[in-house]
């Protein structure tokens, strides 16, 4: 991408989970917004160019559908990595369901995860 900084939203209820990406992002000169809930993120300004969501799937009150679900009231198209605790084969349909562009269990690898972004925005 030319000219242009990334930037990953990171949407998770687990604060220790949103400071982990946010140092690793920007480690790597990309952008992090974080959000604790869904909600929050479709109420904020988002930026859908040279971005990409990293959320987990089961938060309290959303779930990753609901997101996308969300989004596309919105109008937003961004691509979502999605992070879990589990990795089952439900969790799995779920993320499908959602149009995930990368899966990873938590916790996740550093590296993976970086490369996944760059490869997908």
């Amino acid at each position: 991408m030319t000219g242009m900084s990334l930037i990953a939203y990171v949407i998770d209820d687990d604060e220790s989970v949103r400071k982990a990406f946010s140092r690793l992002l920007r480690s790597e000169h990309i952008e992090a917004k974080t959000f604790s809930s869904a909600e929050e993120f479709l109420k904020s300004d988002i930026r859908t160019e040279g971005a990409c969501i990293i959320a987990d799937l089961r938060m309290p009150s959303i779930t990753g559908v609901d997101l996308r679900a969300g989004m596309a009231a919105a109008g937003i198209s961004i691509p979502i990595i999605v992070v879990s605790t589990l990795d089952t084969p439900e969790t799995r349909a779920e993320a499908k369901r959602l149009g995930a562009s990368a899966f990873f269990r938590k916790p996740v690898d550093d590296q993976a995860l970086l490369d996944a972004i760059r490869w997908i925005v």
